[in-house]
C-alpha cells in the first residue's frame, strides 16, 4: 500500500489496526508495570481509552482525514483512563490540532502533527517523567521530521518512525532507575509502540474498514453505549416518582448496581475455567438480579450486591475486568423522592419542563471522591463527600465518568478527590473540558489523603482557601497498604516472590514477607517512625477477622499511646489500609 499520501479512510483504518493490536497485547502491556501489586492496568488503561477514541470514530468516520482526527481526539478525551490514557489522548488530540482542516496527509504534515501531539502531551504533564510513554513519544516525533525528509513514501516513513520508537523504549530503564531495577522497558512506551506497529501494519499491507461485527457492541466503553439514550417523558417520570415514592429507601438490600466484562479468552487466568454456574451461585450468596451472559471471550455481569468488593474478588479469579459501571441505588431512590413533582398544569407545558430542569440552583460547593467499597463509600458520606464515584485500583474511572460525577453534585464549584495517582490526570482534564462548573483537583494519592482532605474542607470559606487547606491536610497523613505480590522481583534491594505481603508506605515497598502478620508488623513500624499518634485501618474484603484482632492486639501492646480507629472498608485487592497522622 505504498503511497505519498493519506486520505480519512486510510487513516481511520490505521486507527482500527492500531486498537486491533493494543488490544492483542493488553496482558504484555499490564505485565511491564512496575510494582508487583494485581492492579497493574497500564494496559487496559490505553486500551479502553482508544477504544473509546474507536467508536466516536466509527460513529463520525468521512473522508476527511482532519475530521476523523477530530473525532477520534474527542473519543479518547472523554474515554481517557488512568495517566497513560491520558496522556494517549492528549498525543492524539495534538495530532487532530496539526492534521485540523486537511482533507489528506503528506509525510511531512503527518511528523508535524506528531509533534504537535508531544506538545500537547508535554503541556498536560506538571512533572514529566522522562524514560515512560512521553520520552518515547517525543524522540519519535523529533525523528519523524527527518525522516519525512528521508522519505516521502508514507510506509517508509512509517516503518523508520516505528524503529525510533522502538529504540527510545529499549532506552527507558537507563532513563527510569527503577525500570532498570526491575529490568523491564516502559509500560506506556510499550503500548504507543503497539499503537506505531498498527499504523505500520495498514501502510504495508492494507487494510479494509472493519465490519460491525469485527467492532461489536462489546468491545466498547458503556459510556458511548449510553449516550443516545431516549428521554423519559414528564408524564413517565412522574409515574416512577409515585411507584418509587413507596419503597423506602432502607429497604433496598442490594444496594450496588454492578456491570462488568470479563476476559475469559486473551487475559485468561492461566490454568482456569471460567464456572459459570459456580459463578451465578457465589454471586446468588449476597445478590440478587443476577445476570451472566457467556461467549467464547468474554462474561457479561450484571448484578445488584451488597459487597462489590468481594464480587470483583469472585470474578478476577476467571480474566481481567473491564468497562466498569456501578450506581448506588439508594442514593438514586433517594433523589428520586426528595425531588417534589410538579403539578399536572405545569408537566402538560414543554416549556414549563424546559424551565424546571434548567433553573435549578446550585449549592456553592460540592466534593467527589473516587473510591471502592461500601464501608469506604460510606465513611466519605459521612464527612461531607457529595458524590463517590466507584473506583481506583484496577478500574480508573474516564473522564466522562468524572465529568458525569461532576453533574450529579449540582455545584458552582466541585472539588475532586482522584485518591489514586493514575486518576489524577484524567481528573485534571475533567477540569480542563468541564464548561458548567468551576473544578478544583485536590491531588489525593491514597484513600487516608481523601479523606483528611475532605475532613478539612469549611463551607464558609472560599473555594481558594479551601484548596489551600485540603492541599494542607493531605501532607499530615502517612498512607500504608497490604496486598499480595503478583510475581517474583526485586525493588529497592527488598526481594519479592509471588504471593508475597507487600507492606507499602507512602508508595514504596518497604517489606515483602510470606507471612501476613510480618508484613504488617514491619508496615506499622515504619509508619510510627515519626512519633505519629493516631492510626486508622480500614479492613478490605480479603481481611480476615482472626488477622484484624491479631493486629490490633499487637498495636495495643507495642504501641500502648496510640489512638487507633478500625473500620470496614470493603476495598478489594488491598486487605488493609493504613493511616497515621
Amino acid at each position: 500500500m505504498s503511497k505519498r499520501f493519506i486520505n480519512g479512510m486510510d487513516f481511520a483504518n490505521m486507527v482500527y489496526s492500531a486498537a486491533d493490536v493494543l488490544k492483542s497485547q493488553v496482558e504484555t502491556v499490564n505485565g511491564l508495570n512496575v510494582f508487583p501489586v494485581p492492579d497493574g492496568d497500564t494496559g487496559t488503561n490505553m486500551n479502553m481509552t482508544l477504544t473509546s477514541g474507536v467508536e466516536m470514530l466509527r460513529r463520525k468516520q468521512s473522508e476527511h482525514l482532519g475530521q476523523n482526527a477530530e473525532a477520534l481526539s474527542k473519543g479518547l478525551l472523554m474515554g481517557a483512563r488512568g495517566n497513560s490514557g491520558v496522556i494517549l489522548s492528549q498525543l492524539f488530540r495534538g495530532f487532530a490540532k496539526g492534521a485540523a482542516g486537511l482533507e489528506q496527509m503528506d509525510v511531512h504534515q503527518f511528523a508535524a502533527a506528531l509533534q504537535s501531539g508531544v506538545d500537547m502531551a508535554y503541556q498536560a504533564v506538571v512533572k514529566p517523567v522522562e524514560g515512560t510513554i512521553l520520552t518515547v513519544s517525543r524522540e519519535a516525533a523529533k525523528h519523524a521530521q527527518q525522516a519525512a525528509k528521508r522519505n516521502a513514501e508514507m510506509e517508509a516513513f512509517m516503518a523508520d518512525v516505528l524503529d525510533k520508537a522502538k529504540e527510545a523504549l529499549a532506552n527507558t530503564p537507563n532513563q527510569l532507575p527503577v525500570l532498570k531495577q526491575v529490568g523491564v522497558v516502559d509500560s506506556g512506551g510499550q503500548g504507543l509502540v503497539f499503537v506505531y506497529e498498527g499504523f505500520l501494519a495498514v501502510l504495508r499491507n492494507g487494510a479494509s474498514v472493519p465490519h460491525q461485527a469485527d467492532f461489536g457492541r462489546t468491545n466498547y466503553s458503556p459510556i458511548a453505549v449510553q449516550i443516545d439514550e431516549p428521554v423519559v417523558s414528564r408524564a413517565a417520570q412522574e409515574l416512577q416518582e409515585s411507584a418509587q415514592a413507596k419503597l423506602a429507601t432502607e429497604d433496598i438490600e442490594f444496594l450496588y448496581d454492578m456491570e462488568f466484562f470479563i476476559d475469559i479468552a486473551e487475559r485468561k487466568v492461566p490454568g482456569t475455567t471460567f464456572d459459570e454456574e459456580g459463578f451465578r451461585t457465589e454471586l446468588a450468596k449476597d445478590g440478587d438480579s443476577i445476570l451472566v451472559i457467556v461467549d467464547d471471550e468474554q462474561v457479561k455481569v450484571h448484578v445488584h450486591s451488597r459487597k462489590p468488593g468481594d464480587v470483583f474478588n469472585l470474578a478476577m479469579k476467571y480474566g481481567e475486568l473491564n468497562r466498569f459501571h456501578i450506581e448506588n441505588m439508594r442514593e438514586q431512590h433517594r433523589k428520586i423522592i426528595d425531588e417534589p413533582a410538579k403539578g399536572a398544569a405545569d408537566s402538560a407545558s414543554p416549556e414549563a419542563f424546559v424551565a424546571e430542569t434548567s433553573d435549578v440552583e446550585k449549592k456553592p460547593f460540592g466534593l467527589v471522591a473516587v473510591a471502592v467499597g461500601e464501608g469506604i463509600t460510606e465513611i466519605f458520606n459521612s464527612i461531607g463527600v457529595d458524590y463517590v464515584l466507584s473506583g481506583g485500583q484496577t478500574m480508573n474511572p474516564s473522564t466522562e465518568d468524572i465529568l458525569q460525577a461532576i453533574e450529579q453534585v449540582e455545584a458552582e464549584h466541585v472539588f475532586i478527590l482522584p485518591n489514586n495517582s493514575n486518576i489524577i490526570l484524567a481528573a485534571q482534564q475533567a477540569k480542563e473540558v468541564c464548561e458548567t462548573t468551576e473544578i478544583s483537583v485536590i491531588p489525593t494519592k491514597t484513600i487516608p489523603q481523601g479523606m483528611a482532605a475532605a475532613i478539612a474542607f469549611q463551607e464558609s470559606e472560599s473555594a481558594e482557601v479551601n484548596e489551600d487547606l485540603m492541599i494542607r491536610a493531605t501532607k499530615l497523613v502517612r498512607s500504608g497498604q497490604i496486598t499480595q505480590s503478583i510475581r517474583d522481583t526485586t525493588i529497592d534491594e527488598v526481594e519479592i516472590h509471588e504471593g508475597d505481603y507487600l507492606a507499602i508506605v507512602d508508595g514504596k515497598i518497604t517489606a515483602a514477607k510470606a507471612d501476613l502478620m510480618e508484613a504488617i508488623q514491619q508496615l506499622v513500624a515504619k509508619m510510627f517512625e515519626e512519633g505519629d499518634e493516631v492510626m486508622t485501618i480500614l479492613t478490605g474484603a480479603q481481611a480476615d477477622e482472626e488477622a484484624t484482632s491479631q493486629i490490633i492486639a499487637h498495636i495495643e501492646t507495642e504501641y500502648p499511646d496510640v489512638e487507633l480507629d478500625v473500620l470496614e472498608g470493603g476495598q478489594p485487592l488491598y486487605p488493609y489500609l493504613f493511616s497515621v497522622e
